[in-house]
């Protein structure tokens, strides 16, 4: 077809001795980098080869990297060895099992049905008798297996955001309650505030509902904000849509929005030390209803603001809000367009980390989606990009950078010192599993340790002097 003669050297020899390399990223400086294998055959799909391996954990293993010995057999000559085909017949005798009724299968065979004759006679003969209807028992095969969870007894999951939610306060979880309970005059000027901020981004209008669309639904989400101290520092409610309700590819299309990891902000500290740079925090009110939508949605009105003369209408969402699966994809979208104008450049390995160079001078902006981190060797640019950030969005200046994602950030510069610290987020957990009042001590185990059995005390002697190392800590404690 192609007018030269086709390559034949990826055929071998089945069943020629080969050393494998195979695949495996734990391997050492000094360990082996290759296995004896036989060639058994070709992989499906790639241009590798499957080798039986004997001497492996896994006996058949499939690999590209190898290096075939055709020539070299074991025997020592080329010569095919005699091979002694036949066979053999086994009869292996099954003993009576008696089981209850409940556990087996009737199975009814014909008086004329040819039944072959396997017993040799070197077998016992014995006698049975043939009836009209012959009723075989046969036992049903359970497996004896027993399912264990992959989860151990000492962990314990949550499935819901309350469940692991480490506040005590109890918010409330409808308007009724709101409204009802203690600090209802404080939820009810929170909602009142944040309506008055959707009204000013334009969110939705309201419109009679067309023919034949559905509207999504909508509820107030309530959440009492503490400091890592356990102190009440506001209150905040949220009109989130029922996002479960919306149909694919006709409410939304896309809903991936990246954010930025604990390992670039881990980064960016040590760049602040290094640098010795500014840090500042800044915190976008409303993020969501930044957002552009494009597609039609229709929500219904809120609960306990709708106006009595208007009920039957619906809203007609221009912008995104809380609860819909396209709403964090549309906040990134519209934030990235507006820090790129301004000259930023997104970094190609971490998403959601800008960086804007001016002279000599640079500032890294790092956002997690609605908290920003501004970290810039220059405080005039450092001003320019707050200036930039109140002009497109509602922000709120917090000044130089305490408490970032649950993380307390202490900074002494005239030291150059930048410390990191979970202790409030310890102390909660500690509180919620009642061990808060426990005395501290140093980790006995460090990490990266492996432990076996062959640790573990063996006889009498090595108990007394694993006693004798619990009390030292006892006394450090």
């Amino acid at each position: 077809m192609y007018g030269k003669k086709p390559s034949l050297r990826h055929f071998h020899v089945w069943g020629c001795k080969a050393e494998v390399k195979p695949y495996n990223p734990q391997l050492k400086k000094l360990d082996f980098k290759t296995i004896i294998g036989f060639f058994i055959g070709y992989c499906v799909g790639s241009r590798g080869s499957r080798f039986y391996c004997p001497s492996h954990s896994m006996w058949v293993i499939e690999s590209d990297r190898v290096v075939f010995f055709e020539d070299d057999l074991d025997s020592g000559s080329n010569a095919p060895r005699p091979v002694t085909l036949r066979e053999d017949r086994v009869v292996i005798p099954v003993p009576s099992i008696y089981l209850p009724a409940d556990n087996v299968i009737p199975v009814v065979r014909d008086q004329n049905e040819f039944v072959p004759d396997l017993v040799d006679a070197t077998s016992p003969v014995v006698d049975e008798q043939v009836h009209d209807d012959v009723v075989e028992e046969i036992s049903l095969r359970r497996s004896q297996k027993v399912c264990r969870s992959s989860i151990l007894d000492d962990y314990l999951v949550y499935f819901q955001v309350h469940e692991y939610d480490l506040n005590n306060v109890d918010d409330p979880t409808t308007f009724e309650e709101a409204i009802s309970s203690s600090h209802g005059d404080d939820w009810l000027n929170v909602m009142h505030d944040g309506l008055a901020s959707m009204a000013h981004n334009d969110v939705w209008d309201l419109v009679d509902l067309p023919l034949g669309c559905k509207p999504v639904g909508c509820k107030w989400v309530f959440k009492t904000k503490c400091s890592p101290n356990g102190k009440v520092e506001r209150y905040k409610v949220r009109l989130v849509a029922k996002g479960y309700s919306q149909r694919d590819d006709i409410d939304y299309k896309e809903t991936f929005s990246p954010i930025s990891t604990k390992d670039a902000f881990r980064v960016v500290m040590g760049l602040v030390a290094h640098f010795d740079l500014e840090l500042h925090q800044m915190d976008v009110k409303t993020t969501f209803l930044n957002g552009d939508l494009f597609e039609e949605v229709y929500m219904v009105q809120h609960d306990g603001f709708a106006k009595k003369v208007k009920e039957h209408l619906v809203c007609k969402l221009k912008k995104s809000i809380y609860g819909l699966r396209q709403a964090s994809r549309q906040w990134y979208l519209k934030f990235d367009q507006v820090v790129t104008s301004f000259g930023f450049k997104e970094n190609a390995s971490y998403q959601c980390i800008y960086l804007k160079k001016n002279g000599n001078n640079f500032i890294i902006l790092v956002l997690y989606v609605d908290d920003i981190l501004l970290a810039s060797s220059s405080v005039e640019l450092l001003t320019e990009t707050k200036f930039m950030l109140n002009s497109h969005f509602d922000m709120k200046d917090l000044g130089d950078a305490f408490v970032v994602l649950g993380i307390q950030i202490s900074c002494d510069r005239s030291r150059s010192i930048l410390g990191l610290s979970q202790r409030g987020y310890i102390d909660k957990v500690l509180k919620r599993f009642n061990m808060h009042s426990c005395s501290s001590c140093a980790a006995p185990v460090q990490k990266g340790d492996k432990l076996s059995k062959s640790q573990c005390s063996q006889n009498d002697n090595d108990k007394v002097e694993m006693k004798k190392v619990h009390m030292l800590l006892l006394l450090v404690v």
